[in-house]
């Protein structure tokens, strides 16, 4: 906070403010005083975070494990003046390092493309004149005048404040404009008392304060500069996002951490670098683990050259080095990196075309490990746009707008209408119990009461909906509801959209009225006439309208036009206290205290259900309100007003909020199926948040089996999940699934709380309140349309700003994460089988007591790079499977090497290892006589025929089981034969195989590839150190599917004994999402134990729902009404039309 103040500037008066900071309001600083201001304090500038330069993106591509190990290969060959081999390394490492650095030099340059610029000037008050300065300088002291659209260029205390309201979503997540008040009597938020302190409110809370980057929405007003550039609250967040914090155990301290503490620290630090430099100790769990890979495979090719020197007995000649070189490039699977990066670029192209951009390619991989997702609730759960969801009109007229997704489309959606019927229900004394709940009782071991088990509290009967229709009271409350309001909705003919502007909340109105063609626009063309306006005021919370009755229209037929009418919106309590009458037409009646709390009962129904609640009123006016007596409105506003505002008739309440979107839900019920939780963390008001929660399907129905503490903390507030302690916070049975009124520290605190709890978590959200915990997520996930600080503090950008944009990215990473474990598992069984055939080949000696290699160095690099790089591409192209989002997250721990992976490599290998093993002795001892010649390593001579031709078979056979193996893994555990189990066809292979256009034509032509490289002459025999075979190709062939038999049998025996199956997530109790509502759920609930959410099926034994068998009925005549049937006909309605024309408000 920039000045000296004694308190927080929201706890001060006006004019203690100005004194601090030695401002005059009136006449606002001198420039010498700005000059002095500008030398203490920086630019009122935001450091958000420039774009990364090309060259870091390039140092992170060649610092990479597998390219340093690849790097040390080339070496090695080069110094032995083994140049193909050598120049075949290069052009991979040149490969891998441009792949990977375009696709982020790319991301970034999109990034850069979405960067917005903050608000350029801002209207300031100095020497006693106004100006327009650029925002970066603006000082403190300053005195700031803001108007309707203004983006507020600083923090602001107000001291002027006409109608002001600011949208302060971006910095608190607050969904509505914040009405701004110039008092410094801040009260504490749920009680009466008086703020003292600055903990005691959030910074949504200070209504005297307007921030820096709000816009404002309505009103105008002025203030005086109280913080500027970082030292705002949004350049504190953006501050925070940029703090590196030391991991512990690191400080040099030895004052306060003893005089040992230098040398651990700095042996500690000097790790920290050592392993951030090997890729050892940063980055996503996949990184950590190939890094590792590379490091182990590395030393695994040293021991391998250690054994190969010791068969020479250290007589380490050329022909020994190029053998142990061989060894190395056989255990490194060469193009791993290559097809890792194209994979993710194929991914993050196929992610781009469904609107989310990836900043980091690392992302993707921890997508498919998320665990809990953690996300705003405004314009990414919601549409960020106000609707009309519901409209209660008096005795019991309820319409209904559904299927609305495009908030500012009138023609969009459907209205219903219904008629509530409220009667008391008897239920049978002894209902059938609720064996359901009864069984998770047991199993979660404790006691559910027994009002929950037997459930007497009726079930309310589904209320009657039609399809609306316009009768006299519907059409006063659309009328009213359009001209009170200052909002326009227009169709654009050019663009072919609705196109709005005004406040949010009139928007909504004026939308509900165009639904029905009477919107405001229209009206006024058929002859309504304005005569006076009274517009809202924060102070009095209502907004009054005067307007002429057109004659001879049929918009007006329920009006007398003899009188102008008087429209009115406002608060619930503020108009009910105006009212004397409640109803239209015959249902007008006197407002009672007993209808009076009917309405307040109806307002606390809407408003549970996440609803802002309007009520709209109006009155006759006695006689034509004349031009002559507005003009004297001008000299006695307040008088004029009272007296307008006042004998009104109660017309409805509305129902506005912020809608989900539609794809919501269903994709929360696709993450709950893929065991990942979803929270919500928004800035709403607790009712608004968990009413929306419960309406997306984040909190569950069926919580009521739990015990009332758990349920309890499914939803909380900020201010009570701050004041936890760490440990306090760990002791929960869960955490929160929703927390209402966040502030930044409050969604760090949740990201810190999950991932103590060995979570992995994504974080999304679109404001600078939420930059901090998208920087600490281990994905951050930021809305295209969001701040450039968010943006920044993110790895992955929607441009949609829609959650199921979330989801699928989830289920590509899911994706990407199974094709990876598919072509590891391809490039290291075949680096196992290489490696078996070499090491077992130093037994094979020629002549001059060297080892025969059974496959040639350049051979294994054919092998690595050609024939297992491109089916290794097409791995990386399978589709997802049909179950991928009903698995569990893959374990962070153990990454892609799973139990599964890791026996299955050697079990093929193995299989590979001894089939070409086999095939290499029946050649050179079975048929010649184990004629092994001289020097074979480095010529051909008629003495090396049978060792060539050894190698030719082996080299071809080699070649075909690696192809094979691509089909094979398509799928770990089904047969390559039925692919697809669910298929009617009898024999679905070639269907299946076909399915992979790549990945089938990579295999077809890179078992053709093998005829050239074997029959060209001097190609064979130079450089792949083999020849011609004819007969061989029997064994070829007959070992070839012997490996696929073998393959099959291990397949079999892993399904048939159960053997390393990754189990898929059954949906319990929490279950998100879902449609399960109460003591009706089919499903046993299990847990392991508080803290985690477990489950599994079952089948039932007993009836789960109790019923009733007997009712009794009795009429209700408040403003339930009579009882009576919900459709009305047409002809009701016309002779009730008919009866109302000349009614009075």
């Amino acid at each position: 906070m920039s000045g000296d103040y004694p308190k927080h500037p929201f706890l001060l008066t006006v004019q203690e403010t100005a004194e601090a900071l030695g401002v005059d309001p009136d006449k606002g600083l001198s420039s010498q005083q700005v000059q002095q201001a500008s030398d203490k304090y920086p630019p009122n500038e935001f450091e958000v975070g420039e774009s990364v330069p090309w060259y870091t993106i390039l140092s992170k591509q060649l610092f990479n494990a597998m390219v340093l190990v690849l790097v040390f290969a080339m070496i090695l060959s080069f110094a032995i003046n083994d140049y193909i081999e050598g120049g075949v390394l290069a052009f991979v490492i040149v490969a891998n390092v441009t792949i990977g650095f375009w696709q982020e030099y790319r991301a970034e340059k999109q990034m850069d493309a979405l960067r917005t610029l903050s608000a350029p000037s801002a209207n300031v008050l100095r020497d006693g004149k106004t100006k327009v300065i650029p925002n970066a300088e603006v000082v403190p002291g300053d005195i700031i005048l803001l108007k309707m659209g203004d983006t507020v260029p600083a923090d602001m205390r107000m001291f002027e404040a006409m109608n002001l309201s600011c949208d302060e979503q971006s910095l608190t997540g607050e969904a509505q404009p914040v009405d701004k008040t110039t008092e410094a009597n801040i009260m504490v938020p749920g009680s009466e008392k008086k703020a003292t302190e600055e903990g005691e409110v959030g910074i949504g809370d200070r209504l005297n304060i307007a921030y820096a980057t709000t816009i404002v929405r309505k009103g105008r007003g002025r203030g005086i500069v109280v913080a500027t550039g970082m030292q705002t609250e949004v350049g504190k967040i953006a501050a925070s996002t940029q703090k590196k914090t030391r991991k512990p155990g690191r400080s040099m301290n030895y004052k306060k951490y003893g005089k040992r503490q230098p040398v651990v620290g700095l042996s500690r630090r000097v790790y920290d670098a050592v392993g951030k430099f090997l890729g050892l100790t940063e980055g996503t769990p996949l990184q950590k683990k190939l890094a590792a890979l590379a490091y182990l495979l590395f030393g695994c090719a040293i021991i391998l050259a250690i054994i190969v020197f010791a068969a020479h007995k250290f007589d380490v000649t050329g022909e020994v080095i190029i053998y142990a070189v061989s060894l190395g490039i056989a255990i490194i699977p060469e193009s791993l990196v290559a097809v890792l990066t194209i994979t993710m670029v194929v991914a993050v192209t196929v992610m781009r075309k469904s609107n989310v951009v990836v900043r980091d390619l690392s992302a993707l991989e921890a997508l498919g490990g998320v665990t809990n997702i953690c996300s705003d609730k405004t314009g990414t759960l919601t549409q960020g746009a106000m609707i009309v969801r519901k409209a209660w009109l008096p005795f019991s007229h309820t319409y209904t707008v559904r299927d609305s997704q495009s908030p500012n489309d009138p023609t969009k959606g459907r209205v219903t209408h219904s008629e509530s019927k409220e009667q008391d229900k008897v239920v049978d004394e002894a209902p059938k119990r609720d064996y359901d709940q009864e069984r998770s009782a047991a199993v979660l071991k404790f006691d559910v009461p027994e009002e929950k088990l037997q459930n007497k509290q009726p079930a309310k009967a589904p209320e009657a909906e039609n399809e609306a229709e316009m009768t006299p009271r519907l059409k006063a409350f659309l009328l009213s509801s359009a001209l009170c309001n200052l909002a326009t909705v227009r169709y654009d003919e050019e663009e072919a959209k609705w196109q709005t502007t005004g406040e949010p909340t009139e928007i909504a109105l004026q939308i509900f009225s165009h639904r029905f063609k009477l919107g405001k626009k229209s009206l006024e063309g058929l002859g309504w006439k304005q005569l006076a306006e009274f517009p809202f005021d924060s102070s009095i919370k209502r907004m009054s309208v005067i307007y002429d009755i057109p004659e001879n229209d049929e918009t007006a037929d329920i009006w007398s036009p003899e009188n102008s009418l008087v429209f009115t919106k406002g608060a619930v309590e503020r108009i009910l206290d105006l009212c004397t009458h409640i109803g239209f037409g015959e249902d007008r009646q006197e407002l009672t205290d007993a209808l009076k709390e009917d309405v307040l009962s109806q307002m606390n129904e809407l408003a549970s259900q996440g609803q802002r609640v309007l009520a709209i009123g109006c009155r006759d006016w006695n006689g034509k309100f004349t031009t002559k007596q507005a003009d004297v409105a001008q000299e006695k506003e307040d008088a004029l007003r009272t007296e307008v505002e006042q004998g009104l008739t109660l017309l409805g309440l509305a129902g506005i909020y912020d809608p989900p979107r539609r794809e919501t839900k269903p994709s929360i019920a696709e993450c709950s199926s893929a065991g990942i939780k979803v929270h919500m963390l928004t800035g709403d008001h607790p009712e608004t948040a968990k009413a929306i929660a419960k309406e997306v399907g984040i909190i569950p129905k069926n919580l009521g089996v739990l015990p009332d503490e758990v349920a309890k903390a499914v939803v909380q507030k900020a201010t009570d999940f701050d004041k936890m302690t760490d440990a306090e916070i760990d002791a929960m049975p869960e955490l929160p699934l929703v927390i209402a009124r966040c502030a930044p520290d409050t969604k760090t605190r949740m990201i810190d709380a999950l991932r103590r709890r060995n979570a992995f978590m994504a974080m999304t959200g679109d404001g600078v309140n939420d930059a901090p915990s998208l920087a600490r997520a281990d994905v951050g996930i930021a809305m295209g349309s969001g701040s450039d600080v968010a943006k920044s503090a993110s790895k992955i950008v929607l441009t949609d700003d829609k959650f199921n944009s979330i989801v699928s990215a989830i289920r590509q990473g899911r994706r990407m994460f199974d094709n990876i474990q598919k072509f590891i598992l391809h490039l290291l069984s075949s680096n196992v089988g290489e490696v078996i055939l070499l090491c077992c080949g130093l037994a094979f000696r020629d002549g001059a007591d060297l080892s025969v290699f059974p496959i040639s160095p350049l051979e294994i690099l054919w092998i690595n790079m050609v024939t297992s790089s491109f089916p290794a591409f097409g791995l990386g192209r399978e589709q997802a499977a049909s179950d991928v989002m009903r698995k569990p997250p893959q374990n962070k721990k153990r990454g892609v090497f799973t139990n599964q992976i890791i026996i299955d490599m050697i079990v093929y290998g193995i299989i590979m290892g001894a089939l070409t093993l086999a095939t290499f002795i029946i050649v050179v001892y079975g048929a010649n006589g184990g004629n092994l010649g001289s020097e074979c390593n480095k010529t051909f001579t008629e003495a090396c025929r049978p060792v060539f031709r050894a190698r030719a078979a082996v080299f071809a056979e080699l070649t075909w089981i690696i192809l094979i193996s691509a089909w094979e893994f398509k799928n770990l555990r089904r047969s390559m034969f039925r692919l697809n189990p669910d298929s009617k066809s009898k024999f679905p292979f070639f269907k299946d195989i076909y399915g992979n256009k790549f990945l089938f034509w990579a295999v077809i032509i890179g078992a053709l590839s093998v005829f050239p490289v074997i029959y060209i002459p001097t190609l064979n025999t130079t450089l792949f150190k083999h020849i011609g075979i004819t007969w061989e190709w029997g064994i070829v062939v007959g070992f070839t599917l012997l490996y696929v038999v073998g393959v099959e049998a291990w397949k079999f025996v892993k399904r048939t004994f159960n053997l390393l199956d990754d189990h898929q997530v059954v949906r319990g109790a929490f279950s998100q999402g879902g449609e399960d509502e109460g003591r009706d759920f089919k499903k046993t609930i299990t847990f392991s134990s508080f803290k985690s959410w477990h489950s599994f099926g079952r089948k039932d034994t007993g009836e789960s729902t109790g019923r009733r068998s007997r009712s009794q009925h009795r009429t209700n005549t408040n403003l339930s009404g009579d009882t009576h049937t919900a459709d009305a006909s047409p002809s009701n309605s016309n002779d009730e039309k008919a009866r109302m024309a000349g009614g009075e408000c």
